[in-house]
């Protein structure tokens, strides 16, 4: 898919100066992006820590007294097993408490993901992108540990990462497989939920990691959105009729996000099979434009996260269902 680039103003020259980034993609913020030098603005600093309660381990009113007992302060969110970190005395990812499994350090948007997903403790899912199994192991604690986790991971070198969270987490219900998502219908199995936290460029992350501010091209965003739809196109082939696939992103592009969902639903429509997407309640009304292009309306039902109006990382979600 083709990447949008729009030509140079003075806007887009002048904050690519100040923050640092390639011009191009300062250009594209600007088309779809509300409050853009907000939200530049914002990722120049850590993004906020989120943490994710274990519940296969701990009830979360239990680890609320654990972390004051080590002077961490922390904040509930929408979601009651993930809490926002307001102060910590010590680094939050080597306490005791941390080490027993008993959370997991997650964005926010990325919970909301695996929220959305719908799973119960009776189906058989599917995480086409597993690494490194902070979605996979959220999907085991809300399946109660029963039913069955299929947790796929092409890089072979990010499997010991899926392996450690598995069982720092105590997550008894997944098999690791160490395939390609593209041909995930090897497993030879159908599931009731699929999960496709896509590979993607990460826009969304500068927060976190600054090199994203000049270390992709637009190519880089063809062909990631190239092999995106390769692998949601498999997640409807392994997916039961009835089921939900999510598919989500850190990414801001939308080649990576709407138009991928878009060309999803233009080519279900010439199979037997028929794709739905289903609204997300939460962020931001997915782009149904975007330059040139017209996409789908049902694209105002996917969602977008911003770190300077949602207090994450930046976010895709689509819900689907398989019809």
């Amino acid at each position: 898919m083709r990447t949008t680039i729009f030509p140079q103003t003075n806007a887009s020259r002048e904050l690519a100066e100040i923050y640092g980034y390639h011009e191009w993609m300062i250009g594209r913020f600007l088309e779809y992006m509300p409050d853009v030098e907000k939200c530049l603005a914002l990722m120049e600093f850590s993004s906020n820590m989120y943490i994710r309660t274990n519940t296969i381990k701990i009830d979360p009113k239990s680890l609320l007294c654990l972390l004051e007992n080590r002077d961490i302060e922390v904040e509930s969110t929408e979601l009651p097993e993930v809490y926002r970190i307001v102060r910590t005395a010590l680094p939050i990812g080597a306490t005791p408490e941390y080490l027993a499994g008993l959370y997991y350090i997650q964005d926010l948007s990325s919970c909301i993901a695996v929220e959305e997903l719908g799973v119960s403790s009776i189906q058989q899912n599917l995480d086409m992108a597993s690494a490194p199994g902070g979605k996979t192991t959220f999907m085991a604690q809300k399946m109660h540990n029963s039913g069955s986790i299929s947790a796929i991971e092409y890089n072979r070198s990010r499997l010991p990462s899926v392996i450690f969270n598995l069982a720092r987490c105590g997550v008894i219900n997944t098999s690791l497989y160490n395939i390609d998502a593209r041909f995930a219908s090897r497993l030879n199995r159908r599931f009731d939920r699929v999960l496709l936290d896509a590979p993607c460029t990460c826009e969304g992350i500068i927060s976190k990691d600054k090199t994203r501010k000049t270390s992709h091209q637009p190519s880089d965003i063809e062909e990631s959105s190239r092999r995106q739809l390769e692998m949601l196109l498999e997640a409807t082939r392994v997916a039961k009729q009835g089921s939900i696939i999510i598919y989500s992103t850190c990414s801001f592009a939308p080649e990576e996000n709407e138009l991928v969902i878009n060309e999803l639903l233009e080519t279900v429509e010439t199979s037997s099979k028929a794709v739905v997407i289903e609204p997300v309640y939460r962020g931001l009304p997915g782009l149904t434009h975007f330059g040139d292009r017209s996409f789908h309306s049902s694209l105002s039902r996917t969602a977008r996260l911003y770190p300077h109006l949602h207090n994450t990382v930046g976010f895709f979600i689509a819900k689907l269902r398989v019809c």
